[in-house]
Order: structure tokens, then sequence, then C-alpha cells
């Protein structure tokens, strides 16, 4: 548990972490050895002259005093040093779910990410801040007491000793038994937030299909699962819970037994036996503790495990003396790649001159967004290479990269902030001017004029107080305001009203202007402003030209183009 803990820190933060573990020993350690004085205490009162008690008693109190400055230190400590790292492990999980590539955000990592940096970060750091104290003072003190029962008499000492191993025995078997449960509790956990997640941005779709009053019968599943495993977790549990009770009560009994036997022999005073027999009840408390906090423990474990898995996952490989890219051209060199046992693309090779405009047109499903995803470096390729500039995608700075390309997405993600906040993230040195320039080459002025806030209007978390065509011309101004060589375009136009549409499409026209360009498009009139048109299916190449040789050549693209001129397509 503390080396994961430690992984999961960082090193920089081991020194810290180890300097709490050492004082809450030492604390268990003085708690334990305090209660030797008791012997003494109780020989001095059942003697001839209990009044000798009163140095003895002097002494109790003033090592029950130092236990209780220590355990007020350590308990202090361990919660400056879980308030500490908890942020600092914030900023490392923060940073490093930066450098993950884009590819790793799949839809499944939704509710793994939101537990882990919700309930999962508190839950690890709860480790140090609440847990540890309790968990080193109920496995130290005991030991303490027992070594403190051996020193006194040998054969109650060993006696005692021997419970140790059944409870180390019991905590092993139980973590072990939890442990599956555990884990399946905790991806249930992790489906179920997605689920809730998936239902909240469901809801216009339910409510559109008046089903407002039905429950939603995934969420009620998922839900149903975490039900069930934690019953599981539960039960699995519970043989390990009365184990160790049994263990201390028999351990208890035996000493109970064994002192009577002693003491009756005359081999041990009665005080001497009364004493051992408080100080073996005084280990019961801690040891049964075990149960609640191993599980504790066991659940932060999982948790812990989880962060570690992420923290492991290693960005994309970052070359040790990155190349500088010299041309702005694009090239695809028998690029194949892999994803989900499935190849997606399949042997492609293209290039797009500096300058010029590529279109890449297909079915749904045939590798189009994956091209730009791959270009872009969300993914790197099993097979080949994707070059910019004449140098290899993988061999240049992610810094560098990203700052050659602009990318417009279909689905645009604005963070809740204000208008001018989001179309500065595509340059947030740049200056008023040049921010209200690109605004009106995305025809974002037009918006901004008709919204009482104008620019210090807030768009809501994933732009959702404004439309998408609106979202859209913030994300083209975003782009402008970059002002990279390279363009993305992936269905920007696939989704919006006319009005919209024509006011994307001019702004897109301003964008494209002078840059090397690869789109993803449904919309055939924007194909038709392309240099050089592929048509891709199952991730191959299956027609390449441009767009008025495609259609003499009568083939897939044609077929298209012919869909996309009949009034339901054009509807």
């Amino acid at each position: 548990m503390i080396r994961m803990l430690l992984r999961v820190l960082g090193r920089e933060y081991a020194r810290p972490l180890r300097r709490t573990v050492a004082l809450m020993t030492t604390t268990a350690i003085a708690e334990g050895l305090s209660y030797a004085l008791l012997v003494p205490v109780l020989n001095a009162l059942f003697g001839s002259t209990p009044g000798d008690a009163w140095p003895w008693l002097a002494a109790f109190g003033a090592a029950v005093a130092a236990y209780a400055a220590l355990r007020y230190i350590s308990d202090l400590s361990g919660f400056r040093v879980g308030a500490a790292l908890l942020r600092g492990l914030y900023h490392r999980l923060g940073d490093h779910l930066a450098r993950l590539p884009v590819g790793w955000y799949e839809s499944g990592r939704v509710g793994e990410v939101s537990v882990l940096a919700s309930r999962g970060v508190l839950q690890a750091m709860s480790v140090i801040a609440h847990l540890l104290a309790p968990f080193v003072s109920a496995c130290v003190t005991p030991l303490t007491i027992t070594v403190v029962i051996l020193a006194f008499n040998w054969q109650l000492g060993l006696a005692a000793l021997a419970a140790a191993p059944v409870v180390a025995a019991i905590q092993i078997r139980t973590a072990r038994s939890t442990a599956a449960g555990d884990a399946e509790r905790t991806e249930r956990d992790q489906e179920a937030t997605a689920r809730v997640v998936e239902y909240l941005q469901a809801q216009p779709v339910l409510r559109a299909g008046g089903r407002t009053a039905e429950r939603f019968r995934l969420l009620d599943d998922s839900l149903r699962d975490v039900e069930r495993a934690s019953r599981r977790s539960t039960r699995s549990a519970l043989p390990g819970v009365l184990g160790l009770t049994l263990t201390v009560q028999a351990m208890f009994t035996v000493l109970l037994v064994l002192g009577t036997h002693l003491a009756l022999g005359g081999s041990i005073g009665a005080a001497e036996t009364l004493t051992i027999l408080v100080l073996a009840a005084r280990c019961a408390d801690p040891l049964l503790s075990l149960s609640d906090i191993g599980g504790s423990l066991r659940g932060a474990r999982t948790v812990l495990a989880g962060l570690d898995t992420v923290l492991r996952t290693e960005p994309l490989p970052e070359a040790a003396e990155p190349v500088q890219p010299v041309g702005r051209d694009v090239r695809f060199e028998s690029v194949t790649f892999h994803r989900g046992g499935r190849t997606v693309i399949d042997d492609v090779s293209l290039s797009v001159p500096e300058g010029q405009r590529l279109a890449v047109v297909g079915p749904s499903g045939a590798g189009k967004s994956t091209l730009l995803q791959l270009l872009a470096r969300f993914h790197d390729v099993d097979t080949g290479a994707v070059r910019v500039g004449g140098v290899d995608v993988r061999a240049i700075d992610p810094e560098v990269l990203m700052a050659q390309i602009a990318i417009v997405f279909q689905d645009v993600w604005l963070f809740d902030g204000t208008i001018e906040e989001n179309v500065r993230l595509g340059r947030p040195d740049a200056g008023a001017a040049e921010v209200r320039a690109a605004a009106t080459a995305a025809r974002l002025d037009e918006v901004i004029e008709r919204l009482p806030g104008g620019w210090a209007t807030n768009v809501g978390e994933g732009g959702a107080l404004l439309s998408g065509g609106e979202r859209q011309r913030v994300s083209i101004a975003r782009a402008l305001l970059k002002n990279a060589p390279i363009v993305l375009l992936d269905e920007v136009t696939s989704a919006l009203d006319p009005v919209n549409e024509a006011a994307v499409h001019e702004g897109i026209e301003r964008l494209m202007a002078g840059r090397t360009v690869v789109m993803v498009a449904h919309r055939m009139r924007t194909v038709r402003r392309a240099d050089r048109v592929v048509f891709l299916d199952g991730g191959r190449i299956v027609e390449d030209g441009s767009h008025d040789e495609l259609l003499q050549a009568g083939g897939r693209y044609a077929e298209y183009w012919d869909l996309s001129l009949t009034p339901a397509a054009s509807d």
C-alpha cells in the first residue's frame, strides 16, 4: 500500500510521507510502552505498601502525556501532508492527462477519469489524513504490548505472540478474497458515472421521444450492477471480520487460562497476571479495528491502482532530438493503423503540396476522421509514416507540431467562460485588435452584436448557451486567430441551418486561404473547391483525382455527387 501510494504521488513527495509514517510508528510504539508502567503501579497497589504506586503512577501519567503530544503532532502531520499531497496529486494527474494522446480519451474514459479525478483522489489522500495513523497504531501498538508482556513473562508473551501470524494470515486472505469484488465495484462505479453523464446529455433526445416519465434502462441497469457488486464485496469481507473477532477472543481466553494456571502454580503474582490481562485487553481494540480500517484501505488501494494505471500510461514517445519541419506540405506514406482489433487505415499513401486543399470523402466508418487524427498525432501509426514539411510527425516536438495545425471539428467544445476567452485559446497573447479581426473574418461579430453581454457573454459548459452554428463560428475564429499554416476540417457544416452554414462557409474560406488544407466533408459543395479528392472506403483509397476527373470516371464519388444533388439530399 505504502509503495503504491509513493508511486502514485511521485518521488518528490516520498520524503514527507516517510517522515509522517515514521512519526506515526514512533507514536504507536510510545503508546504500547506507556502501558508497561501499569505493571509496577498494580504491583504496588496490590502489595504491602500501596503508597509506592504514586511515583509509578506519575511516571505513567508523564508517559501518557508524551504519547498524547506525539499523537497530536503525528495526526497534525498527517493532515498537513495529506492536504499538501492532495494539491500535488491533482497537479500531477492533470499534467499527465494533458500529456496523454488525445486518442486515449475514448468514450469509456469519461466515467473512469471522472471518478478518479474527484472521489478517487480524495479517497487516496484520505489514506494519509485519516487511515494511515489508525492502521499503523492497530499494527504496531499490539506488537509493542506483546513485547512488553514477553519481557515480564515469556510464557504469556509467547502465547500472545502466537496470535500475530494468525491475524496477519486473516488480513492477507481477506484482502485476496475481496480484491476481485473491490475491483468490480470500482468498475461498476465508473460505468454508472458514465451512464449518469450519458443520461444528462441525452435529455433532449429522451424528451423529444416523449420518454420523460420513463426510467432510463441503461442507467437503471448500471445502478443495479453497483448494488449487486456492493453486496458481493460485503459478503466476501464477512469471513475476515468474523475470523478476526474470533481470533482476538481466543487469544484473550488463552491468556486468561494460562495466566490463571501460572498464578495458581506460583510462577507469577496475581497483580502481574491482572496487569498482563489488562494489557491483552488493550490489544483487542486496535486489532478489532483492523476489519474496518482494512476494508477502507482495500477500497483506497483499488482507487490507487486505478490512479497508478493512468499515471503509468505512457504518453506518445517524444524524439530525443526533435526536427523542425521546413515546409507545410503533408504526406501519408503506406500508413496502416489498427484500433480495437480492426484495421481502420489500410496502406494509405497520399500527399498534399503546400498551399493546396485535399478533400476526403467516403461513407461513415471509412476512416476519414482517423486520417486527420493521425496527422495531428492523436495516435501513432502502426506502420508507415505521416510527414509534415518532410518530417515524420513522431520526430517533431508536440508543441511545434500543434503550432503548425489548426483544427475545426464538427462537434465543437467550448469551455465555461466568455466568448473572448474561448477565442483567445487560439493564441492567448493576441492583441484585442487581432481577436476582433478573427471574429469578423469568422462572422462571429454578428453573434456578439446580438448577445446582451457581447464579448463577455458566458457560453456555458461545452458552449451549451450557444447554438451549434454560433459555437462553430467561435471555433473558426479561434482557428483564424491561431493562424496556423495547416488546417484540418472535420465535417464542420454537416448539421447547420442554411444561414449558419453560409456564415460558416465564408469563415472557412477565409481560414483556408493560402494554407495547406485537409478536409473531411459530407456536404459536397465544399469538395468542389478542393485541388484533390480521395474517396476512402474500408480504410483504403478507392478513388483519387480532382472533382471533375472523378465525376467523369463515374465511380463511387460520382454516385455520392449525384445523391447530393437530389432533393432529399439537399433537404
